[in-house]
């Protein structure tokens, strides 16, 4: 009798301990079997290839690296993709048998397998995320307490130089000894985590321009070198999204849908995805719209858009036809032609 060959594998993945679920090619279970971190890899060194399903998360991309490297067709899932094949409860085996499943689904969707150098890159957009909130928190704890003193300053930058002004000023009565000594301590640390920021900050800048994809993003408007250099990192294989409406719903700028009976009902964004792509697209888009108020636009359309709907609501619809307009060039090759050129020049 011959032995039944796995044929699919749905991997439960964690820190320590990982779960495994095989099939043959007629559906049998043929593995179930809990491991340990050191026995991972030599497990499925002995295994044919196969198809390895995994749940798209932190450590997804690293394991999907390495079992590719030994042969074998490794697909990463979002999990809420994969939640909806879970029969009852809530373990491992119970896990696994659904990811195993999940794979094999036609209309399943794929996340596209990242390199380290595009986790790197996207390591530094989420401290650079991180960096400004401990900036926002360091700055608002000093104005909270210098208020406590009756001392306040006017919103923004300009307001945190001039208290950290008052600060430096030894003479100024008005700060009690002990105050001031923690006081100079947030200014401290409010002095490294900008210093941070500036340094992040070129880094990626510099990440946008080492490739030809991120020097051609940069020329669509609203597109700079932050949000070019996100878009290369986590979009790592454009070619995964049929069309850019696609990659548009992946981001989370499409309405949320609750229709019935032939009846559509649109509400607002779905905000699903990627929530840090949705926030530079919207803060591109907002540049634009600005621009536009202020010097005028050679696409009336979007001054049309505002005279008709809110600014927040006209920017969320320009971020939409941006990120159509990133996925073209992403796909293609070319380089962004402008609209308005290229009817003037046909």
């Amino acid at each position: 009798m011959t032995k039944a060959v796995v044929m699919t594998i749905g991997l439960d993945i964690a820190k320590s301990v990982f779960q495994v679920h095989g099939v043959d090619g007629a559906g049998q279970v043929v593995v179930r079997q809990r491991l340990t971190r050191g026995r991972m890899l030599g497990f499925f060194e002995k295994l044919a290839p196969c198809v390895i399903g995994i749940e798209a998360c932190s450590s997804s991309h690293y394991w999907a690296r390495e079992l590719i490297a030994r042969g074998h067709d490794v697909k990463l899932m979002p999990a809420q993709y994969v939640k909806p094949y879970v029969k009852r409860g809530k373990n491992d085996a119970a896990d696994a048998e659904a990811i195993c499943e999940a794979v094999t689904r036609p209309t399943m969707r794929f996340v596209a397998v990242k390199t380290p150098e595009q986790q790197s890159v996207m390591m530094l957009h989420r401290v650079r995320l991180m960096l400004s909130r401990q900036r926002t928190q360091v700055s608002n704890a000093m104005r909270a307490h210098l208020s406590e003193f009756g001392i306040v300053a006017a919103i923004g930058r300009g307001g945190i130089e001039q208290l950290l002004a008052v600060l430096a000023d030894q003479s100024d009565a008005r700060v009690p000894p002990d105050a001031r000594l923690c006081l100079e301590m947030l200014a401290a640390q409010l002095a490294v985590v900008k210093a941070q920021i500036l340094d992040n900050d070129r880094r990626i800048r510099e990440s946008a321009r080492e490739t030809e994809v991120g020097r051609r993003l940069m020329e669509i408007p609203g597109v700079g070198r932050v949000i070019a250099s996100a878009f290369v990192a986590a979009v790592g294989d454009p070619a995964v999204f049929k069309s850019g409406r696609n990659l548009a719903a992946w981001i989370g700028l499409v309405p949320k849908q609750n229709s019935s009976g032939g009846k559509e009902r649109l509400g607002g964004i779905t905000k699903a995805g990627n929530s840090y792509l949705r926030q530079m697209l919207v803060v591109g888009s907002m540049a634009v719209i600005r621009t536009a108020e202020r010097h005028g636009t050679r696409r009336p359309w979007v001054l049309q858009l505002l005279a008709r709907r809110l600014k927040e609501v006209a920017a969320v619809a320009l971020a939409k036809k941006m990120a159509r307009m990133i996925w073209a060039p992403m796909t293609n090759g070319e380089r962004y032609r402008d609209p308005v050129v290229a009817a003037v020049a046909a």
